[in-house]
């Protein structure tokens, strides 16, 4: 199961850096790596600097409502391709049922990215019905057999390889937080220098 998360994870990247964007991205579930760097790369690459003034927002779930979100989603870009709008923190409101008319109908030059960092949403639901029309991330935690595994593929993007029982040594010592190992592994590229 966790291996069709990460492939998921891949084809969504590699859809947005083609500039093959979703109306909407409903990233959700217990391993907030994936969702924070699905929603980073968004935040960070899919406008220019000078585009992002007019046509970017970050809002937090405790601190918003959805039909203020609704309404800057349903208004148009200024002198961009698209506007984005990112939702954190999104497992802040009571409920996401309002959301519901805005999924029926997206504004196809609005990228909504909503962030749940809740490890379940209920599939019969009117709201999961008109999100699965869009493009749904279920970002599980990896099994920690499978650590190992992750760590050099993770630095094998970055062109380093790892022996066998280091990433293990390295999975045994750091536990399953993907975030925190990212962070330990970009520590040891950067005291490697030129070595791969």
């Amino acid at each position: 199961m966790a291996a069709e998360g990460i492939a998921d994870f891949n084809k969504i990247l590699n859809d947005i850096k083609s500039k093959r964007y979703a109306p909407v991205y409903f990233l959700f579930g217990e391993e907030h790596y994936y969702i924070d760097e699905i929603s980073n790369y968004i935040e960070n690459n899919l406008l220019t600097e000078g585009e992002k003034g007019f046509n970017q927002t970050v809002f937090y779930g405790k601190d918003s409502d959805i039909n203020t979100i609704i309404s800057n989603a349903r208004r148009f870009p200024m002198m961009a391709p698209v506007q984005v709008i990112i939702v954190k923190e999104a497992q802040g409101f009571k409920s996401l049922d309002a959301f519901v008319p805005y999924l029926e109908k997206p504004v196809d030059s609005t990228v909504l990215v909503i962030c749940y960092k809740k490890e379940k949403v209920d599939k019969r639901t009117v709201l999961y019905k008109a999100l699965s029309k869009h493009q749904v991330f279920d970002s599980k935690k990896l099994y920690p057999d499978k650590l190992p595994g992750w760590i050099k593929q993770y630095l094998a993007v970055r062109k380093f390889t790892i022996s066998d029982r280091a990433s293990t040594i390295i999975a045994e010592s750091l536990g399953s937080d993907l975030a925190k190992i990212a962070n330990e592994l970009e520590k040891l590229i950067i005291n490697k220098n030129d070595e791969k």
